[in-house]
Parts: structure tokens; C-alpha cells; sequence
């Protein structure tokens, strides 16, 4: 008997592993900092509109990995929203 061609079940697992949900996707783009663009408003804690898109319903912080704020940013707003909580604007 001969042995059936091999290569072609190697690639169709291969296919498969491209899709897996932890390897980085090749064709993704970084956005750039909402906040650090030119015009960009200013963040503090009496700017409520603002910092009011940065929370859930629940009033918890969305992560800079969702919103694509910068690293500094993202400290800054959670500094201001710390501060709009405690004074009860938020």
C-alpha cells in the first residue's frame, strides 16, 4: 500500500492554528492617543462629559487597551476620576 500524502493534513492543522485566539493578529494597526492629539480636551475632574466615557455603568474604569489611551493619560484620568468620585460629581 502507499502511504497517502502527508503534506496536505499538516496544512489543514496549520490553517487551524491561525485562528487561534492567542497569537498576535499580523494585520492589526495601532491607534493613536485620543488625548494626545492636537485640540485634544483637557483632562480634569471637573470635565465630568469626558471622564464619564472612560467609565462602565458600574462606574469602573474601561482599560487603555480598549480606549487606546496612552499610558500616561490613562494615569491621569484615573487620578481625575479618583478625585470627581471623592467630591461626588461622578
Amino acid at each position: 500500500m502507499k502511504r497517502r500524502n502527508t503534506k496536505n493534513n499538516k496544512r489543514s492543522s496549520n490553517s487551524l492554528s491561525k485562528l487561534s485566539l492567542f497569537q498576535k493578529n499580523e494585520s492589526r494597526f495601532s491607534k493613536k492617543c485620543p488625548l494626545s492629539i492636537k485640540n485634544a480636551p483637557v483632562i480634569d475632574y471637573k470635565n465630568i462629559g469626558l471622564l464619564k466615557k472612560y467609565l462602565t455603568d458600574n462606574g469602573k474604569l474601561i482599560s487603555s487597551k480598549i480606549t487606546s489611551v496612552s499610558q500616561g493619560k490613562q494615569r491621569k484620568l484615573t487620578k481625575e476620576i479618583k478625585r470627581a468620585k471623592i467630591l461626588g460629581l461622578l
